[in-house]
C-alpha cells in the first residue's frame, strides 16, 4: 500500500509569522491523524523557521522551486542543499506556473529532480496539460513528454525519493476539477509510463498525487481511485481549518 501524500503548496502567500500560525495550528490538530503523510511548502523566507516549529511531528517541510547547481554565480537563486540546510526534506519541481511564467523546461525540470535527489531530499515533480492541450486531445501525449525531459536522470534507485503530481493546468485555481475518472485515466498512464522506464514494481511504490482545486469536499472520490495516492493542495492549504479537513478526507477508507 502507499501511503497518500498530501502537501499544501503556499506559493506567494505568508509571512514568518503567518506560516508559524498556520503550522502550530497544523501541528496541534494532525499529530494524531494516521495513514497519511503531510507536507506543507512554505515561501523560502519561513522555510527555517517553519522547519522548526514542525521539529518532532510527521510534517515534511518543502521546498517550492530550487536550481540545480549547488552553489555558484547564480544570483536570486536556491539550490537543494541550501534548502536542506534551511530544514526542507522536498522540494517541488516543474510547477506548471513556474513553466509558464518563469521559462521552467522539461529538461530544467529534469535537471533540478536529478539535483534533487542527489543532495537526499524527495522531488516532486510535477506535470500536467493546459486547457488546449486537453481539448485538442494531447494531454497524455504532453504528459508523457514531460515525464520524460523531467525523469531523465532519475533511476529506480530513486523511487522512495520521487513524487510525481499531475496537475491538469486548467483546473489550478480555476474552481475546475478533473472528475476521479479523468484524473485516474491520466495517473494510470504515468504508472505505465514509470513502469516501462523503472520497472513495473519500482513504478507501483511511487506515489503520484492530483493537484487542481482540490479541497475537502472532493477529496474522498478522488482519493479513492486506484492510482491517486495523495494531494498537491493550493488554495485549500492557506487556511487551517480547510487543510485539516482535506487531509483527513485522504485517509484511506
Amino acid at each position: 500500500m502507499r501511503t497518500p501524500f498530501v502537501v499544501g503548496n503556499w506559493k506567494l502567500n505568508k509571512t514568518v509569522a503567518d506560516a508559524l500560525s498556520l503550522v502550530t495550528e497544523l501541528k496541534n490538530q494532525l499529530g494524531a491523524v494516521k495513514g497519511v503523510q503531510v507536507g506543507v511548502a512554505p515561501v523560502a523566507t519561513a522555510i527555517h523557521a517553519v522547519a522548526k516549529r514542525l521539529e518532532g511531528t510527521s510534517i515534511a517541510t518543502c521546498g517550492q522551486n530550487c536550481h540545480w547547481e549547488a552553489s555558484g554565480a547564480w544570483t536570486g537563486e536556491l539550490s537543494p542543499q541550501l534548502l536542506a540546510d534551511a530544514g526542507a526534506s522536498w522540494v517541488i519541481v516543474g510547477h506548471s506556473e513556474r513553466r509558464q511564467f518563469f521559462g521552467d523546461t522539461s529538461e530544467s525540470v529534469g535537471k533540478k529532480a536529478a539535483a534533487v535527489i542527489a543532495a537526499g531530499l524527495g522531488a516532486i515533480v510535477c506535470v500536467g496539460e493546459s486547457l488546449a492541450e486537453r481539448d485538442g486531445g494531447r494531454t497524455l501525449e504532453v504528459v508523457d513528454s514531460q515525464l520524460a525531459g523531467g525523469l531523465a536522470s532519475i533511476d529506480a534507485s530513486s523511487a522512495a525519493k520521487l513524487v510525481v503530481a499531475y496537475e491538469p493546468v486548467w483546473a489550478i485555481g480555476t474552481g475546475r476539477t478533473a472528475t476521479p475518472a479523468q484524473a485516474q485515466e491520466v495517473h494510470a498512464h504515468i504508472r505505465k509510463h514509470l513502469a516501462d522506464r523503472l520497472g513495473a514494481a519500482c513504478a507501483d511504490s511511487i506515489r503520484i498525487q492530483y493537484g487542481g482545486s482540490v479541497k475537502a469536499s472532493n477529496a474522498e472520490a478522488l482519493m479513492s481511485e486506484k492510482e491517486i495516492d495523495g494531494a498537491h493542495v493550493g488554495d485549500a492549504s492557506l487556511e487551517a481549518v480547510d487543510f485539516i479537513a482535506l487531509v483527513k478526507a485522504a485517509r484511506p477508507s
